[in-house]
């Protein structure tokens, strides 16, 4: 890259900016992938001086081990400038500071601040001509939630189209920059041994899961608005069982993977509100005794009407109706206050049509199993039969396994690093695009709907920290399918590993 840009972070004193957006720009500088000069304007409503916010960042970066020299020539390109993105209608005060300021005019804007902010931004960087990309790039992105349903997730787009066009827009989703997610399109169509059996033919089910074992914590405000349906499913796991059924792209190009993963979000079964009680399992974590201490009720938690019915807990059942997936059933599950935290992707493979050891009344009925692990221990595991030494035919599974941390570079880039990097270099096949999100909120309004008109369907409590509603076995019972319960005998603070 040899063209510099300035980086403006809107909202740049919140939690996001500190914990993710400033750390990723700056293991980006470090590692020389940034063009120079680049410059940061943190942008925010507190009176703060650009020598305070330095040293904010400066204590903050080596909390994290990094290199005090390093970090010293890092701070001297952030700039601060305050600004109520509220009450303030008039960017021209900004554009002066920019033009001024800097010998540039490639802007890359981030929205870390409230979504009901951002068309409002995006109108007001518009009247400044702050959009305008006739001298220099201007690319904006935005986190999610994208919406808090269909129609408002509709209202968005239109809203944000009227002042950017869709090449300028990425909207960020971290999973898709996580390592593991991004190698499921290289194990599926780089190796001839896994493409073939990658069907209705050979997979007799696949399970998504995303286990959180902390509580709402901090996040309650928004949290209660939301829950785990809105916050998770409909868009990080969606994403991923999108990756992980897709049909094969002509290359990896932007286009055509994202078209792909379009089609598989065409392709889902519509749930209808009256199946919603059968193919879906909603629940909300109570209080329990864990390790010898109380861990609190979500309804106890702070700022947590006592009569919410937000779930945090979510698992459903759904198909793909094309001709790779037909009748393959995929579950989705994630939650918070669960057993541990764990994320991971567990392929089901059929057992053999007729067994030459079925007399055998030691062997395991375990079905062959390639499980993706995102996070933690990224890796990739494959179970499968093999005999045990001695006499007769005794069988039992063994594992193979590959696990990140075995490799010499074990310097794997945040998500984050990845997908601010890919804005940089124009490179959107890691965002999201604005159709997609659309077919995703699609999928699970007719569940958001059931739940706000249908007051019998039931809100399960579960432990805390446990591995939620039992009743989520009916989700399997038709089909005999048992759950992979991961990492299921870890008590608090230990490792998950593959």
């Amino acid at each position: 890259m040899d063209e510099s840009f300035v980086f403006l972070i809107f909202g740049a004193t919140g939690d996001l900016s500190q914990r993710k957006l400033i750390p990723a720009i700056y293991n980006l500088y470090r590692k020389n992938m940034l063009p120079m000069p680049f410059n940061l304007l943190a942008i925010g409503r507190r009176d703060i001086e650009d020598k305070d916010f330095r040293n904010q960042v400066k204590t903050s970066l080596l909390s994290k081990d990094y290199d005090e020299k390093t970090i010293d020539e890092f701070i001297l390109r952030i700039d601060y400038f305050k600004m109520d993105l509220v009450h303030c209608i008039n960017y021209d005060d900004l554009k002066q500071f920019l033009k001024v300021k800097y010998d540039t005019s490639n802007y890359l804007y981030y929205f870390a601040i409230s979504p009901e902010l951002y068309c409002s931004t995006a109108k007001r960087l518009n009247a400044s001509d702050l959009n305008d990309e006739e001298d220099g790039f201007k690319r904006v992105i935005i986190e999610k939630p994208f919406g808090h349903d269909l129609e408002s997730a509709i209202e968005l787009n239109k809203n944000l189209h009227k002042y950017f066009n869709e090449k300028q827009l990425f909207r960020i989703d971290h999973y898709l920059g996580k390592e593991t997610v991004q190698n499921i399109l290289v194990a599926r169509f780089a190796n001839g041994i896994f493409e073939p059996l990658w069907n209705r033919n050979y997979i007799e089910y696949v399970e998504i899961t995303s286990a959180e074992s902390l509580s709402v914590g901090t996040r309650a405000g928004y949290y209660d608005k939301a829950g785990a349906l809105r916050d998770m499913v409909q868009n990080h796991l969606l994403q991923v069982l999108a990756l992980i059924s897709m049909e094969p792209p002509i290359n990896t190009s932007s286009k055509a993977l994202r078209d792909e993963m379009v089609k598989v979000f065409q392709s889902l079964r519509p749930i209808k509100k009256e199946d919603v009680p059968k193919l879906v399992v909603r629940g909300q974590y109570v209080n329990s005794i864990y390790e010898g201490k109380e861990v609190l009720g979500y309804r106890e938690e702070k700022n947590i009407p006592k009569d919410s019915k937000t779930e945090t807990y979510v698992a459903l059942k759904c198909y793909i109706d094309n001709w790779r997936w037909s009748n393959v059933p995929f579950y989705i599950k994630t939650g918070k206050a669960l057993a541990t935290s764990v994320t991971e992707v567990v392929i089901h493979y059929k057992v053999n049509p007729h067994s030459i050891f079925r007399n055998n009344e030691e062997i395991s009925s375990e079905h062959n199993q390639l499980v993706i692990r995102i996070q933690p221990d990224a890796g990739f595991l494959m179970t499968f039969q093999m005999k045990v030494p001695g006499a007769g035919f005794k069988v039992q599974p063994v594992k193979m396994d590959f696990h990140y941390s075995s490799l010499q570079e074990t310097d794997i880039p945040e998500a984050y690093e990845r997908l601010i990097y890919d804005c940089l270099i124009d490179d959107p096949t890691l965002y999201q695009r604005s159709d997609a999100i659309e077919l995703t909120w699609n999928f699970v309004q007719p569940i958001l709907d059931a739940w706000k008109e249908d007051e019998s369907i039931a809100l399960y409590g579960y432990p805390a920290r446990s591995w939620g509603p039992r009743y989520i076995e009916n989700l399997l019972s038709e089909e005999n399918h048992p759950w992979r319960f991961p990492c299921k005998d870890l008590s608090d603070g230990r490792y998950c590993e593959l």
